[in-house]
């Protein structure tokens, strides 16, 4: 699969925001006593997201001409979290796939679903900003972001929406994820990792001057091709941001995020994204910001 997202000439980011590391979600929660149904990536990501509308200067709720479009990362999961399922699992020494389905769920926390599934960062999202259009969710890498791009655009384009909100998440530093890039050919160091979340806001720039709204950045071109590919077959991965001629470095290893995350702290100039993935993602796209 090859092509090129339809960019089209009137569309423009209005708003960008991006977080790495902890943070706080309360300040932007409709109903805070929902914290508790919240992991970590999905406190990333209605950051990141409240503060890309806030930064757009849109409020809630954004409806139903607003749409989500979001990719996260892998599925996390605690040290602690997995050996009170193993220990629950366990006849003796050995694992047992009936004490696993009969008694080891009831020896973890009931919640703990809610918080690591891939689609609840774009619940939480859609819920705390009364997001009510279409929406896509894709996983786990920054190939998948740029497939949600293109989706994100091509509503636009067509009219479908009128704001797409477009973004990823990661979280990375836990027991699962890091035991998932050890693994991986080359491997990944942990303190390589980081947690991060960033959202972009698209609009058609007729309609965002309308509203006194000033364009940050323009998409100039975006291409994707994918090829099948074994994760697992040493199929080295690459990724090269270069912000006015210059490679940036030191984002560190930030998922699907690191677009976003880079784009979001870039004020003004041409930035240029290029990456080919483990699991057969060709990408690049080059931004104006301004």
């Amino acid at each position: 699969m090859s092509g090129n997202a339809s960019i089209h000439a009137d569309a423009a980011v209005t708003g960008m925001a991006a977080v790495c590391g902890a943070c706080d979600a309360g300040p932007y929660l409709r109903i805070r006593k929902l914290g508790k149904f919240m992991g970590k990536q999905d406190v990333l990501a209605v950051v990141a997201a409240a503060r890309a509308v806030q930064a757009a200067g849109l409020t809630a709720p954004l409806g139903e001409r607003c749409g989500l479009y979001a990719a996260v990362g892998y599925i996390p999961f605690e040290t602690s979290e997995i050996n009170r399922l193993l220990d629950a699992s366990l006849d003796g020494e050995d694992f047992s796939m009936q004490r696993f389905a009969a008694q080891a769920f009831g020896a973890i926390n009931p919640l703990l679903t809610f918080r690591v599934l891939p689609n609840m960062p774009a619940f939480h999202v859609s819920l705390n900003l009364d997001i009510q259009g279409p929406y896509a969710v894709s996983y786990p890498g920054i190939g998948q972001f740029y497939t949600v791009l293109e989706e994100a655009i091509a509503a636009i384009d067509s009219g479908i929406i009128d704001v797409a909100l477009v973004g990823a998440v990661a979280d990375q530093r836990n027991f699962l994820v890091e035991h998932h890039f050890s693994r991986v050919t080359p491997p990944v160091e942990p303190e390589r990792l980081a947690d991060a979340a960033a959202f972009i806001v698209i609009e058609r720039r007729a309609e965002a001057i309308a509203r006194r709204a000033t364009p940050r950045a323009r998409l100039v071109d975006c291409q994707l091709d994918y090829s099948p590919a074994e994760p697992f077959a040493g199929h080295a991965p690459s990724e090269c941001l270069i912000r006015d001629g210059v490679t940036v470095s030191g984002f560190g290893e930030l998922g699907p995020a690191s677009l976003g995350v880079v784009l979001a702290g870039t004020e003004r100039g041409r930035l240029t994204h290029r990456a080919r993935t483990r699991d057969g993602f060709t990408v690049c796209s080059t931004w104006e910001v301004t």
